[in-house]
C-alpha cells in the first residue's frame, strides 16, 4: 500500500542532489563564463581522486546491477557472481590503460570529449560523426533501461504508480544534470555511490534476518537447489556464457565512452592513482554485495519463478518481504541512485556528442565558431531535449532490463574498443582502419543480435569485437599511415 513513509526517503535524497547541483552551478559561474564547454562537459579537469573514483564507479553501476543482475543470480546461483566479479577490474583498466595517455593528449588539443580525441587522431569527420550517432543511440537505449528499471522498483516497493516514480526521479535527474554539468554529475555521483553501498548492505542484513541467517539459507539451498552452489550451475552457466560476459562486462568495458571521458577530467597523477585504488575497492564491494543479494534472496522468496513473473521482479519483492515501509523507502535509494548516476553521465555525454562533437565542429569548419553564450544555450537545451525524449519513451516500458542494458554495452564496446586501443597505442593505425572497424563492427553486432545468430553459443559481442578487429586490420592495410604531426602528438616518445 502506498504511503508517504515509502516516498519520503527517496524524495529527500533527490532534493539533496538537486541542491548540490545548484550550488555547484553557482560556484562554477566564473569558469563557465571563461570556457563553458570545458567546464560543462569535463568539469575543467579539476576532479580529485575520491570524486573521480566514485563517479566512475557510480557511472558504471546501473539499475541492472541492483535489479536485473540479482534477479538472474536468484535463478542461477553463485555462478552468476563468479561471472560478475570480473567487473572488479573495470575502473583499474579504464583509468590505468587510458588515464595518462588520453589526458596528456586531451590537454595538448584542449579536448573535452572522447570524440575530440578520435577526431585529432584519425582526422575524419565521418568517423567522428558516426561515433556521435552511435553514442547517442546506444546511450538512449541504456537510459531507457535505467528509467524503466528504477520506476518499476519504485512502483513495487512504495505502492505509488510507475509513472509517478518515473516522473519524480526522471525529471529531477534531467534538471540537475542540465544545471550542474560534469562537476555536478561527478559530485552527486559520489553521494550516489555511497547510497548504493549503504542500501545494499542494509537489504543484505534484512534478508539474512528474514531467511534465518546465511548458514540456514545455504543449507536449504544445498538440499533444494544444489546446482546453485556450483560454478556451472548445473549447465545454466556454461563456459561460453562465462567467456561472453567476461568480454561484455569485463575487458571490453574499458572502451565505454562514458567511462573513458573520466580520464580527461582528473586533476593530477596523484588523483588518478588514488582513484584507481578507491574505485577498484568500491566497484568490487558493489558487485559482490549486489549480486549476492540475489542468491541470498532464495531464502526469502521460495516460490518458483512463475510466482514472480520475471527476474526483474526479484529485488522489489525481496525488499517488500524483508523490510517495513520506511526502511524499504530508504533501501531503494541505492538502486535509484544507481539509475540517476548512470543516466546523468550518459545524458551529459550524449549532449556533448551532438552539441560539441557535431554542431560546434560544423560551425568551426564554416568559419563561424559559436560564442561562449551560444555554446551554453545549445548545451543546456540539448541536455534537456534528450532527457525529456528518454523520459517520454520510458512511459511505455520495455521488458527484461538487463538484456537491454547489455545490448547497449555491446554496441558501444564494438564501436569504440579497437578504435581507441589502436588509436592510442599503435602509431601506424590509420583512418581507413578506424572507419572499417567502427562501421563494420556495429553492423555485424546489430545484425547478429537481430537475427539471434552466434558462434559456439558465445554472445554476439564476440562476433562484434572479432569482426571489428579483422576489419580494422584490413582497412589499415588499405589506408595511408598517419602524418608526422599526428604521430608526434600521440607518440612523442618515438621522436625523443
Amino acid at each position: 500500500m502506498s504511503s508517504i513513509f515509502n516516498l519520503l526517503p527517496v524524495f529527500a535524497f533527490l532534493v539533496f542532489l538537486l541542491f548540490v547541483s545548484l550550488k555547484i552551478q553557482r560556484d562554477s559561474a566564473s569558469d563557465r563564463a571563461a570556457n563553458f564547454a570545458r567546464d560543462y562537459f569535463i568539469g575543467g579537469r579539476t576532479l580529485g581522486g575520491f570524486v573521480l573514483a566514485m563517479t566512475t564507479a557510480a557511472t558504471y553501476s546501473s539499475v541492472s546491477t541492483f535489479v536485473g543482475g540479482p534477479g538472474v543470480a536468484w535463478s542461477i546461483g553463485w555462478g552468476w557472481l563468479y561471472m560478475a566479479m570480473v567487473q572488479v577490474v573495470v575502473i583499474f583498466l579504464v583509468l590505468g590503460v587510458f588515464g595518462k595517455k588520453i589526458a596528456l593528449v586531451a590537454h595538448k588539443i584542449d579536448a573535452v570529449t572522447v570524440i575530440d580525441v578520435l577526431r585529432a587522431r584519425y582526422h575524419s569527420d565521418m568517423l567522428a560523426n558516426f561515433a556521435a550517432l552511435v553514442t547517442v543511440a546506444f546511450f538512449c537505449a541504456t537510459m531507457v533501461a535505467q528509467f524503466v528499471g528504477a520506476a518499476k522498483l519504485f512502483e513495487a516497493v512504495t505502492g505509488f504508480s510507475y509513472v509517478t516514480g518515473l516522473t519524480m526521479f526522471g525529471l529531477i535527474v534531467v534538471f540537475y544534470t542540465t544545471v550542474g554539468g560534469f562537476k555536478g554529475v561527478a559530485v552527486t555521483d559520489a553521494f550516489c555511490a555511497i547510497a548504493m553501498l549503504i542500501g545494499t548492505c542494509l537489504l543484505f542484513g534484512c534478508m539474512l534476518s528474514v531467511g534465518g541467517g546465511y548458514l540456514k539459507i545455504m543449507s536449504d539451498m544445498a538440499v533444494q537447489h544444489p546446482d546453485m552452489l556450483e560454478p556451472l550451475s548445473g549447465g545454466k552457466m556454461p563456459m561460453s556464457l562465462y567467456i561472453s560476459m567476461w568480454c561484455l562486462v569485463g575487458i571490453c568495458t574499458l572502451s565505454l565512452p562514458q567511462s573513458v571521458v573520466r580520464s580527461i577530467s582528473y586533476k593530477d597523477t596523484k588523483a588518478l592513482h588514488r582513484a584507481m585504488l578507491i574505485g577498484t575497492i568500491v566497484i568490487g564491494a558493489m558487485t559482490l554485495f549486489a549480486t549476492s543479494l540475489g542468491v541470498v534472496a532464495k531464502g526469502v522468496l521460495t516460490q518458483p519463478m512463475s510466482a514472480y513473473g520475471s527476474v526483474d521482479n526479484i529485488t522489489p519483492r525481496a525488499i517488500v518481504e524483508s523490510m517495513g515501509p520506511f526502511w524499504a523507502g530508504v533501501c531503494i535509494i541505492g538502486p535509484v541512485a544507481a539509475t540517476i548516476s548512470t543516466v546523468s553521465s550518459l545524458l551529459l555525454t550524449a549532449s556533448g556528442s551532438i552539441v560539441k562533437d557535431v554542431y560546434m565542429n560544423i560551425r568551426e569548419k564554416q568559419g563561424k565558431p559559436l560564442p561562449n553564450e551560444s555554446i551554453r544555450t545549445y548545451s543546456l537545451v540539448g541536455t534537456i531535449l534528450i532527457g525529456i525524449g528518454v523520459y517520454w519513451i520510458s512511459i511505455s516500458p520495455p521488458s527484461v532490463i538487463w538484456k537491454i542494458n547489455m545490448f547497449a554495452f555491446g554496441g558501444l564496446e564494438t564501436a569504440f574498443f579497437w578504435v581507441l586501443i589502436f588509436g592510442l597505442f599503435w602509431s601506424k593505425a590509420n583512418k581507413m582502419g578506424a572507419l572499417f572497424a567502427m562501421y563494420g563492427g556495429v553492423v555485424i553486432y546489430c545484425v547478429s543480435m537481430a537475427m539471434k545468430f552466434n558462434v559456439l553459443n558465445l554472445h554476439q559481442i564476440v562476433l562484434g569485437i572479432g569482426g571489428s578487429l579483422v576489419l580494422f586490420l584490413v582497412g589499415n592495410a588499405l589506408g595511408k599511415e598517419p602524418d608526422e604531426a599526428t604521430r608526434r602528438l600521440f607518440f612523442p616518445e618515438q621522436f625523443d
